[in-house]
């Protein structure tokens, strides 16, 4: 079986997409010919993965988090496809390198599949702004969706958003994500090192966030939340894990609001076992995006027995049952920043939903894969079924 694997997104930017392109790939090369197609990169800043990538030309843009691919312009990664000789293209994103892979599959007659990641219409309307090219932006990438043979969400509650509101009509599975990570068993060794690192006390209470610093993921409503928490007698140590384009007007809110002496802003961590360390310290993980679908960082925390407050409506928490493995909040400061004081001042409550995250949340990789490699199979059988009896 020969898998080819397309995103429009790869090392060494870092983000929830990658590390499951990442993660399938790294799990199937042990069952099947795999290869992830890819944009190119700086080689001095080359990532050693094991298994095989073929990477596109790109443009770089200042102030921009990504690299936007240009397959189409690059005869050698066309060629490369072409020698691939896949049975099942699965594609990442509805871009460039998702289309290439879809007409790929359609030249060779393969099955294709597309796990959808994101609310494509909210950044369309935050890039684009007018309606017009924000419709034809989302019909395009639909054609792409109900071009392939299937498509996975990675919750139901994108896949209801789909159906429901995007005109998707291609067949549709959920097919949660997980995590490499483990749970620390030393959580007293761990929480000595991470206090050591970031100067922090033993008696801390410590809230976190792990993500992309940018301000689409509400991280100006945390901040404001977080100064109401502090104005309402709650002392703690919130740590912002994570880089990109917004770390200045963080910085800079998190002055504002007096909480320079409260917050840590802790960079980009690449190191696993310190991730991991550093999702056991923290007694609660705040997430209050909209924007995200399902990110990966949810399940990580809930690996260290971490759980998420999350706010209410929130498409990323449509995994979680309210007060069984994860919290909600409504979309307003005072109620999130009452919940977490309410959520911290009852040990009981806490610790119910904390073993719950770690239950119902947590799952990993090999899991995941496993099935993912059984689908494929399946979706393989299935198209050569309808081939013999076109």
């Amino acid at each position: 079986m020969r898998i080819g694997l397309f995103t429009d997104a790869y090392y060494p930017m870092v983000d929830g997409v990658i590390k499951v392109v990442d993660s399938y790939a790294r799990r199937l090369v042990d069952k099947c010919e795999v290869t992830v197609f890819a944009p190119g990169f700086n080689k001095s800043e080359e990532i050693r993965v094991p298994y095989p990538v073929e990477r596109c030309s790109t443009i770089n843009f200042n102030n921009f988090d990504y690299s936007v691919p240009m397959p189409h312009f690059d005869p050698a990664f066309e060629a490369a496809i072409i020698r691939s000789k896949l049975d099942l293209v699965h594609i990442h994103s509805p871009f460039s390198i998702g289309l290439i892979g879809l007409n790929y599959a359609k030249l060779r007659d393969v099955p294709v599949v597309a796990t959808i990641h994101s609310q494509y219409k909210q950044d369309f309307e935050r890039t684009l702004k007018l309606a017009a090219p924000v419709k034809l932006a989302m019909m395009t990438i639909m054609s792409i969706f109900n071009g392939c043979d299937e498509c996975w969400t990675v919750n139901d509650a994108v896949r209801q958003l789909y159906i429901h509101e995007y005109a998707l009509t291609a067949p549709c599975k959920v097919k949660q994500n997980a995590t490499d990570h483990v749970p620390v068993y030393d959580r007293k060794a761990a929480a000595d090192e991470v206090n050591a690192k970031y100067g922090l006390r033993e008696d801390d209470l410590v809230l976190l966030f792990i993500g992309r610093i940018n301000f689409i993921k509400n991280l100006d409503f945390l901040v404001r939340s977080l100064k109401i928490v502090k104005e309402k007698g709650l002392r703690f140590k919130m740590l912002f894990v994570g880089q990109g384009q917004d770390e200045d007007k963080l910085a800079a809110l998190v002055e504002e609001c007096g909480l320079k002496d409260d917050v840590v802003m802790c960079g980009l961590v690449k190191e696993i076992s310190m991730l991991e360390k550093i999702y056991s310290r923290a007694k609660l993980f705040l997430f209050p995006s909209l924007y995200d679908a399902n990110s990966l960082v949810q399940i990580e925390a809930a690996c260290q027995s971490t759980p998420t407050l999350f706010l209410r409506g929130a498409r990323t928490a449509g995994m979680i049952t309210e007060d069984v493995n994860g919290f909600l909040s409504d979309a307003d400061e005072l109620a999130y920043a009452d919940k977490i004081i309410h959520i911290l001042s009852d040990e009981e409550y806490y610790r119910k939903v904390s073993e719950g995250a770690f239950r119902d949340i947590y799952r990993t990789w090999d899991q995941v894969v496993d099935d993912v490699y059984e689908e494929y199979g399946r979706l393989i059988a299935n198209h050569e079924k309808k081939t013999i009896f076109k």
